[in-house]
């Protein structure tokens, strides 16, 4: 007894002497919606932080998707439960930028806390897309990403193409698909993720068409959808051709999450996605080499491909904390801009290197040399100069539009439906969308 007694005393006099140093520390939640070895880099870098300073905790929280996360969020705040910081992908930049309340913009909550914040720091595709019409930063850039295209070396040569060639348009790549299945290298040429972002909204971009008026949304409310015009219509009705003739392998709606797997297991030569897909794909293709290459484009439509749209999420502070959870907040986010941060992230990921800094310091650590293709998506999304149909799209509830625009490519798929009637129908529905996002947020 005297022994447990001994025990249990110094027991308590250890956890006094350490009481003192957890109850001053500040704990900082940040729900999130990265998984895998995405999640895994992100914990990486909450504890760089945590370990960089004593004062301040940040607590990461996976939520499920980018959706989910968003949905949780938007509930969390209703219910005065939210997190300081929740990450939200750019879609639904429309939605928050309307919070009225809700939000402590970037730009301001640095200002008051003390913290640098320099804009012209930042990729200018980046700044453009999360800035408000006055130019201020409304919110944390973190992961930001743009399609490319990831194409199977050992495949291209199997069926007699040059490996280091990947496909510039839509031509040579369908040409290049039937050679690769008549040859017997794959069973099928392509695949896809994400209709909606890479195959409408980025290709409506490279093409320089209008996705919607008033600047693709940029120009507030009151706008109206117009991606049913010939490029589209025509781009969907190759699109339904090649899936028939088993060249396209359609991959599933919102992120098509069938996609992926066709690739890695080489049953598709070529696949379509995020950049930031970058560390799944070469983890998962141990089994052949992979390229990477621009998105392809119509050289009968354009001979000069505007610059791809930007993806990813940014870190959005939300009110309703103390004074000192902001604090920390705005020491978190300097820590997060520093190049040797950003350039881990990115060089990780496939995320794009979102300050300058970061892009220069991978130059100077011969990363782009030393690993081919990992500078595609930053040239691609730098390409000329953005025009009002290539510097994005922003509309509110645009997770319901892109719902909308799967619902109506399956149905083109399943030829319920011609692409003209298809994508009219998404204009049509994804338009009521808009105007019930208005009506509630006058």
């Amino acid at each position: 007894m005297k022994k447990l007694a001994l025990l249990l005393s110094t027991g308590v006099i250890a956890a006094l002497a350490h009481a003192p140093n957890v109850a001053a520390q500040t704990e900082i939640a940040w729900w999130h919606a990265m998984d895998a070895e995405l999640g895994k880099k992100l914990e990486e870098i909450a504890n760089g932080f945590n370990e960089s300073q004593s004062e301040f905790k940040i607590v990461p929280s996976y939520k499920g998707t980018y959706p989910e996360t968003l949905t949780a969020a938007i509930a969390a705040f209703r219910a005065n439960e939210q997190p300081a910081i929740v990450q939200v992908f750019e879609v639904g930049t429309g939605t928050m930028m309307a919070a009225k309340g809700a939000v402590y913009p970037v730009y301001q909550l640095m200002e008051d806390n003390g913290e640098p914040w320099d804009p012209s720091g930042f990729l200018a595709p980046v700044v453009g897309y999360y800035s408000d019409t006055d130019g201020n930063i409304l919110s944390m850039p973190f992961n930001s990403s743009t399609p490319i295209m990831y194409y199977n070396k050992d495949v291209f040569e199997k069926a007699g193409l040059d490996r280091e060639t990947p496909p510039k348009t839509w031509a040579e790549l369908e040409a290049m698909s039937r050679q690769i299945m008549e040859s017997g290298a794959a069973p099928c040429g392509f695949t896809s993720g994400w209709i909606t972002w890479v195959q409408t909204e980025n290709l409506s971009a490279i093409h320089d068409q209008p996705y919607g008026t008033l600047e693709n949304g940029f120009g507030g409310l009151g706008t109206e959808f117009t991606f049913n015009g010939p490029v589209q219509v025509k781009h969907w009705d190759n699109l339904k051709k090649w899936a028939d003739e088993g060249l396209f392998e359609y991959g599933g709606p919102v992120g098509g999450g069938d996609a992926p797997p066709k690739f890695y297991a080489q049953e598709c030569a070529i696949y379509m996605n995020s950049s930031a897909s970058r560390a799944g794909v070469i983890n998962n293709s141990k089994e052949f080499e992979v390229g990477f290459a621009p998105l392809p484009y119509y050289d009968d439509v354009t001979t000069d491909p505007k610059n791809s749209i930007i993806g990813g999420a940014t870190l959005w502070a939300l009110n309703g904390k103390d004074p000192e959870v902001y604090k920390g907040v705005a020491q978190f986010f300097t820590y997060l801009s520093q190049p040797e941060v950003q350039a881990s992230w990115h060089q990780f990921t496939g995320y794009l290197p979102i300050t300058n800094a970061a892009y220069e310091l991978g130059q100077e650590q011969n990363y782009y040399a030393d690993n081919p293709g990992s500078d595609i998506a930053i040239k691609q999304i730098t390409r000329g100069t953005p025009t009002a149909n290539s510097k994005g799209v922003r509309f509110g509830n645009l997770t319901q539009a892109r719902t909308v625009v799967d619902e109506e490519f399956e149905a083109m798929l399943a030829g319920t439906k011609t692409a003209q009637e298809a994508l009219d129908a998404a204009v049509e529905r994804g338009n009521q969308i808009l105007r019930d996002f208005e009506a509630a947020n006058q």
